[in-house]
């Protein structure tokens, strides 16, 4: 085979491959949690489908829903009975033509078995148990992270001040330690990139420990373009401080129990990072190009899987448990990510049905 097509067939599966297992993983478990609450509600289920397309494999549970595993394995979908999913809403008409065929054909009170007729918290708590699943399976990655490798631990101080920069605007000075931001605790470098990165233009408080005590300082964090490493260039808030290690960094292992609430607290803060960031892109003050459609994810998972592949030191099981911590990280990113986007007020999307549903409580 021509070297070309091997490095094209290289590629193609760096990409497509690890794309396709989280994409699957996270979709399966956003339906799982549809799933999971209409059970809860008693709604009757026709089937779950892991993928799409004709069925590999396919089985029936005591309940007759049918399981089924689809060829096309991106992503899955749960079909309540009557074909009505939470992605359809059937107007009044077709509701009451709908109840007069089941009344007739299974009695009266029937129809309280399927979606259309539960009660609008019922479809409305169904509606929200996808997106609330993809949340509770990024804790769970976290915490997993978390547990097994540990919390990145990186003590740091100010070693130089850029000149011209907010950090010099502000009065920052080598050796100061930036405890907090808005309040926020920033125990370690990476909390303070990772906060900083999309609070751009932001005017923000600092607590700054100096000379044994404690001082506020304001800054407003400069926009900076620079290559992300998977293919297209970001912008990121900077200070203009370049960080000294202020003792020994690595990382540390939480107990089970610490673990969870700190994968928790992880998740709450892609949230809040997230939401903050998509506010700005809709009053104009942050550029939609920061986020990124499925050619991108796809990028960004093949890179995160050959740059684990290439940093990890030369023992295979290193390398592998180099790619699993980087994918883990990244399923629990985009997995915060589609459940918020499933969030939005689109009619084909839950947060979509949620408007809905309020819009019928407003009116009852």
């Amino acid at each position: 085979m021509p070297p070309a097509m091997i490095g094209f067939l290289q590629s193609a599966f760096f990409l497509v491959v690890p794309l396709m297992v989280v994409i699957t993983l996270i979709i399966t478990v956003h339906e799982l949690g549809h799933f999971a609450a209409g059970r809860l509600f008693g709604v009757a289920i026709d089937r779950f489908s892991i993928g799409f397309g004709r069925a590999l494999a396919s089985w029936r549970d005591r309940r007759g829903v049918e399981w089924r595993i689809g060829w096309a394995p991106l992503g899955g979908y749960v079909r309540f009975a009557l074909d009505e999913t939470v992605a359809s809403v059937p107007d009044i008409n077709d509701l009451e033509a709908m109840r007069t065929r089941i009344v007739a054909r299974e009695g009266a009170g029937a129809e309280l078995r399927y979606h259309p007729f539960k009660p609008l918290w019922q479809r409305a708590a169904i509606s929200f148990a996808g997106p609330l699943a993809n949340f509770v399976l990024a804790a769970a990655l976290f915490s997993l992270l978390f547990a097994t490798v540990g919390e990145a631990v990186s003590p740091f101080k100010v070693g130089a001040v850029e000149g011209g920069s907010p950090a010099a605007r502000a009065g920052f000075q080598i050796g100061d330690r930036i405890v907090a931001a808005n309040g926020r605790t920033l125990p370690g470098y990476f909390d303070l990139k990772s906060y900083l990165a999309y609070r751009y233009d932001v005017p923000m408080t600092f607590d700054v420990e100096r000379a044994g005590r404690t001082i506020q300082l304001r800054a407003t964090p400069a926009p900076v373009n620079s290559a992300s490493g998977f293919g297209w260039d970001q912008t990121e808030g900077v200070l203009g401080v370049a960080i000294a290690r202020d003792g020994p960094w690595g990382f540390h292992r939480l107990d089970p129990l610490s673990a969870v609430a700190r994968g928790t607290s992880q998740t709450w803060d892609v949230i809040s990072t997230t939401v903050f960031e998509l506010a700005r892109v809709a009053t104009g003050k942050a550029s939609f190009d920061q986020f990124h459609g499925v050619v991108g994810m796809a990028r960004v998972s093949g890179a995160i899987t050959q740059r684990a592949i290439a940093e990890a030191p030369p023992d295979l099981g290193d390398k592998v448990a180099g790619v699993l911590v980087t994918l883990i990280s990244f399923t629990g990113l985009l997995s915060v990510g589609i459940g918020i986007m499933n969030l939005l007020p689109l009619p084909i999307l839950d947060g979509g049905h949620l408007l809905f549903y309020a819009y019928e409580a407003l009116a009852k």
